[in-house]
């Protein structure tokens, strides 16, 4: 069987091209996909400042909810400091470090703010904590009471300083103060260290605050050989605690929950992704493999007249298909490793992901494509060969230079109800103004672009039939040609036209849908900011103390108000069952309704104060969260809280679907500075410039106007993303598409034999297929704009209250441009190739 598959593959090598490519594009994107979601379960990020420690214990920063995957809380959390005594006691144990980090930065000689270490927001830490580097270069001496400070070198050389010197310090909000700098610790990124009890004050950690008597982690260094022993019996001793006691690469993941809970996001984009992969390499690869069996149905037949079982024959079409594949299969695997890992570089290059967050290869992704794709040629090399192979041999001979006069009844009722599933879903934007009702379009167009690969043929002989009856008398004899042809081989159009019709389709809908999604959310912020500046000091970690209340004093300033995000989780009843979901939340305080008008359309912020939240509308009619309803969240260090709901407002898609008050976080993210402080001025050029000096006299301060910031001029990273995999999956849909177009047309050369023997010339061949395909171009189009339209009707109608969507106007005749050339050329070039044969040759070839 296998000999023999071998021998049919190599007669059939164009039809069989179109496989290869099919399969190894898919193989491509699949393994991609793979690598990414592998990556993000089990990299880890570097262990950076903790690369000295053997053993760390850290507060557990996932959430795990029931029968789902972990959520990422990015919000530090903390550890009881009583624990480092009890754990240095242990045997093994040659020292124990209870770490704790904070904001800092340094103000050089000019006035300008340093960024401190990898991260300002924590780059603050106890001289101990250099016992946790791996084996440090240090230059001087430890910092001796509370005006001496070390520095790491990239720090004290992007400063201009060295040991002896002196600079000031913004540590954790508090005004600059000139410390002596006591050494220069030769570990790049590690930030600035403080005397360890300088360090517990400036974090807060002293007093009756709410991070009293914590520490952020705590490192131990173990006695050479003893690692695994102090592991075990740390693990005894935290039993029970919630704590995680993590060693090896699982170290970096402690570092920086922020930076860490960016591996989350490579699981959900590769989750995300994984679903229209399948989708569109499924429907590619069976298309290209029902063009190469159907140009086999002959050598079938004639096999089922000398006595090859139905079975038989299936397995000699799986089987040559599997040959292609399998062929295929390896280099579309080595690329999908070289497409996961530029996929990366894109995603970091724009602040996605950490640059220092690897991905991890290994052979799993390449195992699941292979297990993936071999299911998906054997089901559709089966399917493929089903009606010839099930079919009685005389009968099958007969047909096999002929279609089915009737589409299959089936096939096209299925079709239809696609169709209908595709209306459907097309209706829930109304529903759902947000980014999940969206993504509903995109599948919206898909769904009824399947229905059309399978009511194709019927809808395709209709159409044919139809145009018969307006082209009888009084057309050109290549016209003619072509109406006949378009009618009697209505399966083989049907499987030109609805791979174009889907690349057509997906193309809008998914382009539409992130642009739509864009405009709405630029409008809601935009009417809904009523502020025109925003202050903020990414340098410094956070904005230091009195910065507030400076900018309120300012002449000219009417409002200002703090605002902040975090994650937050939130637990909810539906259809009476447990449900999650993690999103980010503003946190406001009462003074935000001066700023910012949420369109709030019951209750009000001005009572965002307490144990309280502000909702969106959507949240609330989906989740029964209306004023006075309480909410079971989970802040974004882990901590659970229940508040209760005070204000209602329509402009979720641009601020969140959840505000928090500003008293129920505190103490609950890893700093308690505020990110941000909008402004708000009686509009005078004085005030802007008076709020503008205020910036300048203060080292680290950045003010940027609020429309540029909201307006849409940073294009968000996620529709890099999703721009990167439109431009991928197009690409593989038009290659396979034409690859498929070529392959059909090819092996066409026997009847274009046959009507040059009955006195057709070239020129007339050349005209009929030209206008078969302007017919396929234009059918592809208007099918792809039919399934398009509704869709995108209605999500314009629901996000922007207008029957259609936002976005680039010239995507339309970009899209038909793309179609007719690829038609033209995929059908224009393969007939002038066959016409160069004598047809007697190609007669006798067959």
């Amino acid at each position: 069987m296998f000999h023999l598959a071998v021998r049919m593959a190599a007669h059939r090598i164009t039809a069989l091209l179109a496989v290869a490519c099919a399969v190894l594009g898919g193989a491509t994107l699949i393994t991609a996909t793979g690598v990414l979601a592998e990556s993000g379960v089990r990299s880890h990020l570097p262990p950076g400042r903790l690369a000295g420690a053997d053993v760390v214990v850290a507060a557990d920063q996932e959430f795990h909810p029931s029968g789902d995957l972990p959520i990422a809380l990015p919000e530090r959390a903390t550890v009881p400091a009583k624990l480092t005594g009890r754990l240095a006691g242990l045997p093994g144990v040659t020292a124990a470090v209870g770490a704790v980090d904070f904001p800092a930065a340094l103000v050089d000689a000019h006035g300008r703010a340093v960024p401190a270490g990898d991260d300002p927001g924590t780059a603050g830490h106890g001289w101990s904590s250099t016992t946790l580097l791996a084996a440090p270069h240090i230059e001087g001496r430890a910092p001796a009471g509370s005006g001496e400070i070390a520095v790491d070198t990239a720090t004290a050389a992007a400063a201009g300083i060295e040991a002896g010197d002196r600079v000031e310090v913004v540590a954790n909000g508090h005004p600059a103060k000139p410390y002596r700098v006591s050494a220069v610790v030769g570990t790049p990124g590690a930030g600035v260290f403080f005397a360890d009890a300088t360090a517990v004050r400036l974090s807060g950690r002293a007093g009756d605050g709410p991070r009293a008597g914590t520490v952020d982690l705590i490192g131990l260094k173990t006695a050479p050989g003893a690692a695994d022993r102090v592991t075990e019996a740390v693990r005894e001793q935290m039993a029970g605690t919630g704590l995680k006691v993590v060693t090896g690469g699982d170290r970096g993941n402690a570092v920086s929950p922020g930076v860490g809970a960016a591996r989350s996001l490579l699981v959900l984009l590769s989750g995300s992704l994984a679903g229209i992969v399948l989708l569109i390499t499924g429907f590619v690869t069976a298309g290209a493999l029902g063009v190469a069996v159907a140009g086999q149905r002959r050598d079938l037949a004639l096999m089922r007249a000398v006595g090859a079982t139905p079975r038989q024959i299936r397995r000699l079409a799986a089987a040559q298909s599997s040959v292609v594949a399998g062929v295929a299969l390896v280099p579309g695997v080595a690329l999908g490793y070289l497409l996961a890992g530029r996929f990366h570089d894109v995603l970091a290059q724009r602040g996605v992901l950490p640059s220092e967050l690897p991905l991890t290869l290994s052979l799993l992704p390449a195992l699941a494509t292979l297990v993936l794709t071999a299911v998906s040629v054997q089901l559709s090399a089966r399917a493929a060969a089903w009606r010839t192979s099930r079919m009685p041999a005389t009968e099958a001979v007969a047909e096999s230079r002929s279609e089915p006069r009737t589409p299959s009844r089936a096939r096209t009722r299925i079709g239809l109800l696609l169709f209908v599933a595709a209306g459907t879903m097309s209706v829930v934007p109304l529903f759902s103004r947000t980014v999940i009702g969206a993504s509903a379009t995109s599948l919206a167009g898909i769904l009824g672009a399947i229905g059309l690969a399978l009511a194709g043929p019927a809808l395709i002989k209709a159409l044919g039939n139809a145009a018969a009856r307006r082209t009888r008398t009084g057309v050109s004899a290549p016209t003619w040609l072509a109406m006949a042809n378009l009618r009697a081989y209505a399966q083989r159009n049907a499987g030109i036209v609805s791979p174009l019709a889907m690349a057509v389709v997906f193309v809008l809908t998914y382009t539409f849908a992130q642009t739509t999604v864009m405009a709405a959310t630029s409008h809601d912020t935009d009417t809904g900011t009523l502020a025109q500046y925003r202050l903020t000091a990414p340098a410094l970690g956070g904005l230091p103390d009195g910065t507030l209340t400076a900018v309120r004093n300012t002449p000219g300033v009417r409002a200002a108000a703090p605002v902040t995000t975090t994650t937050t989780v939130w637990q909810y009843e539906q259809f009476g069952d447990r449900d999650t979901e993690s999103a980010s939340a503003m946190v406001l305080t009462p003074d935000a309704r001066d700023v910012l008008d949420l369109g709030v359309q019951d209750g009000g912020l001005d009572g965002l104060s307490g144990d309280t939240v502000a909702v969106s509308s959507g949240a609330a009619r989906m989740r029964g969260a209306g004023i006075g309803s309480r909410v079971h969240l989970v802040l974004g260090d882990g901590t659970r809280v229940v508040a209760r709901v005070v204000a209602v407002y329509s402009r979720g898609l641009g601020f969140g679907p959840i505000a928090l008050s500003r008293d129920l976080v505190t103490g609950h993210t890893t700093t308690d500075l505020d990110q941000s402080v909008l402004v708000r001025t009686d509009g005078t050029a004085g005030a802007g410039q008076r709020v503008a000096a205020l910036a300048a006299a203060h080292p680290g301060l950045t003010l940027a106007t609020t429309r540029a910031t909201n307006g849409g001029s940073d294009t968000p990273p996620e529709v890099w993303i999703n721009l990167a995999v439109i431009v991928v999956l197009l690409g593989y849909l038009l290659l396979s598409i034409a690859n498929k177009l070529i392959a059909a047309t090819a092996q066409r050369r026997t009847e274009l034999a046959a009507l040059r023997l009955g006195g057709t010339t070239p020129r007339q061949i050349r005209a009929m297929m030209r206008r078969e395909a302007a017919v396929i171009a234009a059918a592809a189009l208007v099918g792809g704009l039919l399934l398009s339209a509704l869709p995108l009707a209605l999500l314009g109608q629901g996000f922007l209250d207008r029957p259609w969507p936002a976005g680039p106007v010239w995507l339309l005749p970009a899209a038909a441009l793309t179609v007719m050339v690829t038609a033209f050329l995929t059908i224009e070039l393969p007939t002038r190739r066959a016409l160069r044969m004598p047809p007697s040759e190609v007669i006798r070839a067959q």
